[in-house]
């Protein structure tokens, strides 16, 4: 991904994670979240307790003494446009930045609404926006099973309309639910691409400790697949996938404090490697077997 930004940008370009304080509406009421998602909010790597300006700053610094000059901001962690749309309006806008060539921001597929693209719009005459929007899996069951609080039909309503306005949409996805099979993955790859979305980020199913997942782990009601069979799997989604979508992320990042497993104890450049030599190995990669599913047949 660090090429595709130096390639747009002319430069290398660093994300910043920003805590917007936002929350989810599958955490409200009682609701428990998704059954994978810690108390962060996939927020672990952010700053807490300064306004957006502040962290930006104290961000920035850590980089421009690599000689960085250019910067996105990151609203990372929980459901980034859940909020009134003047609150959205005055939390994106503090983060306009000489330095910040580009906004990401991170949501759900039941947070997307025409005011809300209305807002992004609006802002893009300034700034360049993207939106990350999980799926996670094709498998509308599993979706149910992990409490996702959105559907797979939702999904793609919300993708449309995303790519509709011209937005740059990046889905995440997790390969490995025990509860999934290799066509679930090879049926999500299909989705992603007929969606043309731009950016996947491939995780890695880890399990934190105070999580629903964390004590069904615990009690042995759940089972993590091997790394060779994750391995398998993302291969397999690669080779699905269309070749024009950026891969941004191979496997995941798990927090370093709580995590009760996490990538099978490897380095995560260790499985990055093993699934690039596998790929070489198998004489495969992203695309492959792409046209023989995008391209209709015809009777010769």
């Amino acid at each position: 991904m660090s090429v595709e930004l130096k390639k747009k940008y002319g430069e290398k370009v660093y994300r910043l994670p920003i805590n917007a304080g936002f929350t989810c509406p599958n955490r409200e009421n009682g609701k428990p979240g998704c059954l994978f998602c810690d108390e962060t909010g996939s927020g672990f790597t952010t700053i807490t307790g300064l306004n957006i300006k502040s962290q930006i700053e104290e961000l920035k610094k850590r980089y421009k003494s690599r000689g960085v000059k250019k910067f996105i901001a990151y609203f990372q962690n929980y459901t980034n446009t859940y909020a009134p749309i003047d609150v959205l309006k005055k939390v994106y806008s503090e983060a306009i930045d000489k330095d910040i060539v580009q906004i990401s921001i991170s949501t759900r597929p039941d947070c997307i609404s025409d005011e809300i693209l209305d807002l992004l719009e609006e802002l893009k005459n300034n700034i360049d926006i993207s939106i990350e929007m999980g799926l996670q899996t094709a498998n509308y069951h599993t979706l149910v099973k992990m409490n996702r609080g959105h559907t797979l039909s939702e999904f793609i309503n919300a993708a449309l309309k995303i790519k509709n306005r011209g937005f740059e949409l990046i889905s995440h996805v997790i390969l490995n639910f025990p509860d999934d099979n290799l066509l679930d993955v090879i049926e999500t790859a299909k989705i992603l691409s007929v969606l043309n979305v731009d950016g996947v980020k491939i995780h890695s199913l880890y399990i934190v400790e105070n999580t629903i997942l964390g004590k069904l782990y615990k009690e042995s009601k759940l089972k993590i697949g091997s790394l060779e069979n994750y391995i398998e799997r993302v291969v397999r989604f690669l080779e699905f996938l269309s070749p024009k979508i950026t891969i941004h992320r191979l496997v995941a990042d798990p927090p370093k404090t709580g995590t009760i497993f996490g990538n099978w104890n490897k380095p995560k450049i260790q499985i990055i490697n093993m699934i690039e030599n596998t790929l070489k190995e198998k004489e495969t990669y992203q695309g492959k077997k792409f046209l023989s599913w995008y391209t209709p047949k015809t009777k010769e």
